[in-house]
């Protein structure tokens, strides 16, 4: 992608609003053959050391939660052709989120650790709109937690110091079209399911 659009997405996303205007996230974008040396890097490491992750996940999925991540994720399978019991098929799609899904950038998302989950809040919010300003360019993306999850090797490639979190990274360039990917879409849930409307 040209560098210019590469900016503009970045111009864009920098107008999230943030807690005390903040703006904890830092970023690091890479193109080219940067983004070919950190995708073999991070799939070298990601065999070699357990993972770590900076901002904790979640502890669990119960109850709906757990029904719609299943459910998000049979979809995928099911258009990739990767049947429920093909437990090599399935470790093969888990490890493109380390080949960046064969994207030509990744961007990822740092926050301070003194700023705590407010931190990781906006930089949720400016994961949103980084994501909707690069759909408003043409510019297909997939924000990923996977990436997060080996925190410990962003850190190491990037020379990232201990008190700068990784959130996550999101990958982005042109989509292919024809890709059986792209073909499915997620579910959401009814607004009755997660909104309580009062007073009207």
């Amino acid at each position: 992608m040209p560098e210019a659009t590469v900016r503009e997405v970045l111009e864009q996303a920098q107008r999230t609003p943030s807690w005390c205007n903040s703006q904890p996230w830092q970023v690091i974008v890479t193109s080219g053959p940067e983004t070919d040396s950190f995708r073999d890097f991070l799939l070298r490491r990601v065999g070699e050391v357990p993972g770590a992750y900076d901002v904790t996940p979640p502890r669990r999925y119960e109850g709906v939660y757990r029904d719609r991540r299943r459910s998000s994720g049979f979809a995928l399978y099911d258009s990739l052709g990767i049947t429920r019991d093909d437990v090599d098929g399935r470790r093969r799609q888990a490890l493109e989120n380390f080949r960046f899904f064969g994207a030509p950038h990744i961007a990822i998302v740092t926050s301070e650790e003194d700023l705590g989950p407010y931190g990781y809040l906006d930089c949720g919010g400016y994961v949103s709109t980084f994501l909707l300003a690069a759909a408003g360019l043409g510019v297909a993306t997939i924000a990923q937690a996977a990436i997060a999850s080996y925190s410990n090797v962003v850190r190491e490639y990037f020379g990232l110091p201990p008190a700068r979190h990784v959130v996550c990274g999101i990958s982005f360039g042109y989509a292919d079209p024809d890709h059986p990917a792209n073909s499915f879409r997620t579910e959401r849930a009814p607004v009755d399911e997660v909104a309580e409307i009062r007073g009207f």
